[in-house]
C-alpha cells in the first residue's frame, strides 16, 4: 500500500441499480462511465498531495493551462474482471504503473510511484465494481496525467494532475467481424527515432488520427505504419502492436527500439506463446515480405493486439496499390490458440504461473 492517505467521498446519488443494468446490458466502448474517480495532486513545492476518491464530474481548467498548449500528457488503460465469486481482479497492472513512470519520464513530467498508481486504480475498482459487466465485457481503467501550471512558456509544468476514470466496455471493435481490414499508411508515420513512440501520450495518437481517418476512407478497421526512415519495416497499428504467423508455426513481432509503444500484452503473448513452446522471434518484417508472404502462404495469421482488443484476427490488408488475405481471411489456430490462454488467465479460468493476476482488495 502507499504512503499517500486517500481520502474517499461516495458520489451522493450514484446512478440506481435499474439503470445501471440498463447502461451494461450494452456499453460498446467508451461511452458508458462508472460514478467516481480518482484525482491525485502534484506540485514541485508539495510533491504528491491531496489523494482523493470523489464522485465522477467535470474538472476545472485554467485556459493557460500548460497542457492545452504544450501537451504535456500521459495516460495508461488497463482492464478489471468480474470474478465468479463477484470479486474483481487486475491483469499486470504493475507493468502498467511501470510504463506510466517511463511514459512521465519521457515527457519531462514527475513519477507516481508504482503503489500509488497500484493504490488508485484499486479504489476506483473497490468502489465501482459494481460497474463491470457481466460475460465478455469489463471495466476499462483509464489512468493519466496532465500538465496544469497557469504558464505561458515552453517548460516542463511545476503542477500535474493525476486522474482515474473508469468505463463500462463490451467489444472494441464495432463490425463484430471474425478479423479486422488494415490499411497500410504509405504518407503518414507513428514515430520516429528519438521521438515519443515508445511514450504512452496523447500527442502520438492525435498524429495517428489522419491517417486513421484515411484508412476509414479505404474501409477499414485500423490503420498499420511504416518505420519513418525507409518507410519499409511495420511497426504498429494505429493503437495495437501486431504479430505474425508463418506456416512452421512460428511467431515474428516488430522488435522494440524507441519507436514503438511496449505493450502489456504484447509482452504477456511472448510469454505464453514460449512456454508452448513456440518459436518466437522480435524481428523486423516488411511490408513487401508481408505481401509476398501472404500471397506464398509461408505466412498464415496474422493479428493485433492491445489492452483494448485483446488479440484481433487480420483478415485483409489494403494499400494504394491493391490488397491481399492472409489464410483463409479469418481467424487463424494459432490466433486463436493464443487469445483463449491470454483471456482464461486474464478472467481466472486457468491457473496463472506467472503471477499476472491482481485481487482487488
Amino acid at each position: 500500500m502507499s504512503k499517500l492517505k486517500f481520502v474517499r467521498h461516495p458520489h451522493p446519488s450514484p446512478v440506481p441499480a435499474a439503470k445501471r443494468a440498463e447502461l451494461l446490458a450494452n456499453p460498446g466502448f467508451g461511452r458508458v462511465f462508472s460514478d467516481h474517480m480518482v484525482t491525485i495532486k502534484y506540485s514541485d513545492a508539495e510533491g504528491w498531495h491531496d489523494a482523493r476518491i470523489e464522485p465522477r464530474g467535470p474538472i476545472s481548467m485554467d485556459p493557460a493551462a500548460a497542457v492545452l498548449h504544450y501537451a504535456q500528457e500521459v495516460f495508461e488503460g488497463l482492464k478489471a474482471y468480474k470474478t465468479a465469486d463477484g470479486g474483481a481482479t487486475l491483469f499486470r497492472p504493475r507493468e502498467n504503473a511501470k510504463r506510466f513512470q517511463q511514459s512521465a519520464e519521457r515527457l519531462a513530467m514527475p513519477v507516481l510511484p508504482e503503489d500509488v498508481f497500484l493504490e488508485a486504480v484499486d479504489q476506483l475498482v473497490s468502489i465501482d465494481r459494481e460497474w463491470i459487466p457481466g460475460g465478455d465485457g469489463s471495466l476499462y481503467i483509464r489512468p493519466y496525467m496532465f500538465a496544469n501550471e497557469i504558464f505561458l512558456g515552453v517548460k516542463p509544468s511545476s503542477n500535474y494532475l493525476f486522474i482515474v476514470i473508469a468505463s463500462s466496455v463490451g467489444s472494441y471493435f464495432k463490425s463484430g467481424a471474425d478479423a479486422v481490414s488494415v490499411w497500410v499508411s504509405q504518407e503518414y508515420t507513428r514515430a520516429a527515432p528519438g521521438g515519443t513512440g515508445a511514450a504512452k501520450c496523447g500527442g502520438n495518437y492525435a498524429a495517428s488520427l489522419l491517417a486513421q481517418a484515411e484508412a476509414t476512407r479505404h474501409g477499414c478497421d485500423q490503420v498499420v505504419f511504416l518505420d519513418a526512415a525507409e518507410r519499409k519495416w511495420i511497426e504498429e497499428l494505429g493503437g495495437m502492436n501486431v504479430f505474425f504467423v508463418f506456416n512452421d508455426g512460428s511467431l515474428s513481432t516488430p522488435p522494440l527500439g524507441g519507436t514503438i509503444l511496449p505493450g502489456v500484452t504484447r509482452s504477456s503473448l511472448i510469454t505464453l506463446a514460449k512456454d508452448k513452446g513456440i518459436k518466437v522471434r522480435e524481428e523486423r518484417y516488411s511490408y513487401e515480405e508481408w505481401k509476398a508472404d501472404a500471397h506464398s502462404g509461408k505466412l498464415r495469421e496474422a493479428f493485433a493486439c492491445g489492452t483494448a482488443a485483446v488479440v484481433t484476427p487480420i483478415g485483409t490488408v489494403r494499400a494504394p496499390e491493391g490488397e491481399f488475405k492472409i489464410g483463409n481471411g479469418g481467424a487463424g489456430t494459432r490466433t486463436e490458440e493464443l487469445k483463449a490462454a491470454l483471456v482464461d488467465i486474464q478472467r481466472s479460468r486457468a491457473t496463472d504461473p506467472h503471477k499476472w493476476v491482481h485481487k482487488v482488495f
